[in-house]
């Protein structure tokens, strides 16, 4: 991988929820442009504390995180948006009160010009979005909503997009409908960094995996190497397959 290939990196990282105690300790990535990254792990490993850090949303206390080489290491999350980073959380992912429509819309506050276009785009990737536009998202199904959340952190056309454990919840075949069309997204040519419990799906999916233990990067690989490692397979696997 060279330099001119990476589109995101975090080095070292140190962060927690509270002060004086580290969540992350010491976690680092380099993610290559157009690359579909799993992130999988024990529970409590720092797995969404970690991508919550790349969005703001957790302060950095060590470490440094680039974006196409320039610094982007605790800006604010709205600031992360215009620099072309998306961020999917696990829960309260849409506005329930408000219709798809509108809720496609604020994913695009910051370039309402590009509203039209971009609802065009999302339209050939979630057709039925468009046909049901005006229905209430507090109205859909778990699987619906995740498809909303998905789609309205598209709407600012991200160079990454950050996915907190997309398929939680969400019934064996809406899981595979989730992992499916994350796949589809990252084939655009979106940049995928996945935190995930469901750890086998997301290695067969994904062109590299990182193992979180205890807020630091135990292994990397890809998808397929991890797979087949009889450590990984032992120790987390064995948990969170299937």
């Amino acid at each position: 991988m060279t330099k001119d290939d990476v589109i995101l990196r975090a080095d070292n990282l140190i962060a927690g929820y509270l002060p004086g105690v580290n969540i992350l300790n010491g976690c680092s990535m380099e993610v290559k442009k157009g690359e579909l990254i799993g992130i999988i792990g024990p529970n409590g490993a720092g797995k969404s504390t970690f991508l919550k850090s790349l969005f703001g949303l957790v302060n950095i206390r060590e470490g440094e995180v680039t974006l196409n080489g320039a610094n982007i290491t605790n800006l604010r999350a709205d600031e992360l948006v215009r620099h072309g980073i998306g961020f999917v959380p696990q829960t309260d992912n849409v506005f329930p009160s408000l219709t798809i429509e509108e809720n496609l819309e604020m994913g695009a506050y910051q370039a309402h010009a590009s509203f039209k276009k971009r609802l065009a785009v999302i339209g050939d990737l979630f057709p039925v979005l468009i046909d049901r536009r005006h229905q209430r998202a507090g109205s859909l199904s778990g699987g619906e909503r995740q498809m909303v959340a998905m789609a309205r952190a598209l709407m600012m056309d991200p160079q990454v997009l950050l996915l907190d454990e997309p398929s939680a919840g969400l019934s064996p075949d809406r899981q595979d409908e989730t992992f499916v069309r994350t796949r589809t997204i990252n084939r655009t040519g979106v940049t995928v960094i996945m935190v995930e419990q469901n750890a086998r799906r997301c290695l067969q999916i994904c062109d590299r995996g990182y193992v979180l233990d205890q807020g630091t990067t135990a292994y990397t690989a890809t998808g397929k190497e991890l797979l087949k490692d009889p450590k990984v397979i032992e120790l987390y696997l064995g948990t969170l397959g299937a």
